[in-house]
């Protein structure tokens, strides 16, 4: 079969966002859909999450209930690992996507016999959340090869953006007429298309690629688990320190941001019991706007922006955009803290966490060996995502018991925040050294684009 060379009426479209080339848009698409619907799937459990973890346990227990996620964790991420060293790529996605899928139902019916369940769900809901999300992150970086996943990664992100912005507005609409349980049921039925249409997009692109790709179908993963992937390789090891700062710092900073916000509320409505009701809406209706223009924002830099980023300065040199901001973010509070101000830092930070960072944080596993890509990918996005998290939460403890003002939080969330960027340029300069016997070691990016560097290259071999 001869591949063409003309792009299609399809993948020109797509080119908007990326540089998609002839042959690559169906299994693009099928990623993208996929991501989107898993998304969806997911911001509809979360809004149910939150409805039984607040009405069953209360905001104190669901605090409790995030430290216990990282606990959980260091015993399932080394399962994972095993269940991924005697399972090929196709079953491994496959019937994890499928046994997230019947938990719903055993949910479904143990809620809906009256067992309460916030607390278990809730846990579950935070590992789900990770592991599936970065699975099939990993599946399609074991599908395309570094160039592709570059290229193709930020249209993927699309996928991503609109899946959550989608689930989040469905959820909004459904949790009243259909109630907690039967969204759980309309979620496990999107992971079983979820799950069919990873086979598809499986086969499509290991059909166009070759035979390269017909032996990843089938060649298990090696041994070494998750944890000892990351402790091996000082690659790896800086992507999950920097993973750990990122949750840290950004959660400190929504958190500095809801502080602010209280204050304003307090001035604006007052603090007695009888506006209670009207605080409480005052909040709610402003965290409604600024999370629309997070959503909006980041869907805007995911879909114009992020593909245009890679190919300026490459994937490394994207790390430092975020601790830019965020930077920026706690000058601003030190200097000026007002909530008019810091909301839009804010809105500009974390829509770029949502889209370009977390392609970033993506696109840095393309160069490494399938282990990393699956195993330590999800060792990454959920273990040190939640300690990040736990991390965040001891700041804030300590933080209040010695009675920081919104000043003093900002500091120590900017010193953390270079601590970041030490961490962002160690990974700048970091070779990469895969594990496969079919890749060859990888060096730091070169600051010329692609052209440029295959110029240069070719005119020292000239030479």
């Amino acid at each position: 079969m001869i591949a063409t060379t003309e792009k299609s009426p399809l993948e020109k479209l797509l080119s908007v966002v990326s540089d998609v080339r002839p042959g690559e848009s169906a299994g693009t698409l099928l990623l993208t859909f996929n991501l989107a619907l898993l998304l969806g799937a997911y911001y509809l459990l979360k809004t149910v999450r939150e409805s039984l973890i607040l009405a069953e346990s209360g905001a104190e227990v669901k605090a409790y209930s995030s430290a216990a996620q990282a606990i959980v964790l260091l015993a399932v991420v080394p399962l994972y690992g095993w269940i991924a060293t005697h399972l090929d790529r196709n079953r491994l996605i496959r019937w994890t996507t499928l046994f997230f899928a019947s938990n719903l139902i055993i949910f479904y019916f143990v809620g809906r016999a009256g067992v309460r369940e916030g607390v278990v769900y809730y846990i579950w809901v935070g590992i789900f959340n990770v592991f599936i999300v970065a699975q099939l992150w990993a599946f399609a970086s074991d599908l395309f090869t570094e160039e592709q996943g570059k290229r193709l990664f930020p249209v993927l992100g699309v996928g991503a953006s609109l899946g959550a912005v989608g689930g989040a507005w469905a959820a909004g609409k459904l949790i009243g007429p259909f109630g907690p349980y039967n969204l759980m049921l309309i979620s496990a039925v999107a992971l079983g298309v979820c799950a069919t249409m990873s086979r598809l997009a499986g086969h499509v692109i290991t059909k166009r690629t070759g035979e390269a790709q017909k032996e990843k179908d089938t060649k298990p993963l090696g041994t070494d688990g998750g944890f000892q992937l990351i402790l091996s390789d000082p690659y790896l090891r800086l992507i999950a320190i920097l993973t750990v700062l990122l949750n840290v710092v950004i959660g400190a900073g929504d958190f500095i941001f809801g502080k602010l916000l209280l204050a304003h509320a307090n001035e604006v409505v007052g603090t007695t019991a009888a506006v209670m009701n009207a605080r409480k809406a005052y909040i709610g209706s402003f965290y409604a706007n600024y999370y629309g223009w997070i959503n909006l924002f980041s869907f805007l830099t995911q879909g114009f922006l992020v593909s245009r980023i890679f190919k300026r300065i490459g994937v490394r040199a994207s790390l430092f955009v975020l601790p830019a901001l965020s930077l920026a973010t706690f000058m601003s509070i030190l200097a000026y803290p007002v909530l008019a101000v810091v909301r839009i830092f804010k809105i500009c930070e974390n829509s770029t966490n949502y889209s370009l960072q977390n392609t970033v944080r993506q696109a840095l596993l393309l160069p490494t060996s399938r282990e990393a890509k699956y195993k330590a990918n999800a060792a990454i996005e959920t273990f040190c995502v939640r300690l990040g998290d736990v991390l965040q939460a001891a700041v804030i403890f300590v933080g209040t018991a010695l009675h920081f003002t919104v000043r003093s939080f900002s500091a120590v969330s900017l010193a953390m925040t270079m601590v970041w960027i030490f961490i962002a340029v160690r990974l700048f300069r970091q070779p990469v050294h895969s594990t496969d016997a079919s890749e060859a070691p990888q060096s730091p990016e070169s600051p010329l684009g692609e052209e440029e560097a295959a110029e240069e290259v070719s005119g020292e071999a000239a030479g």
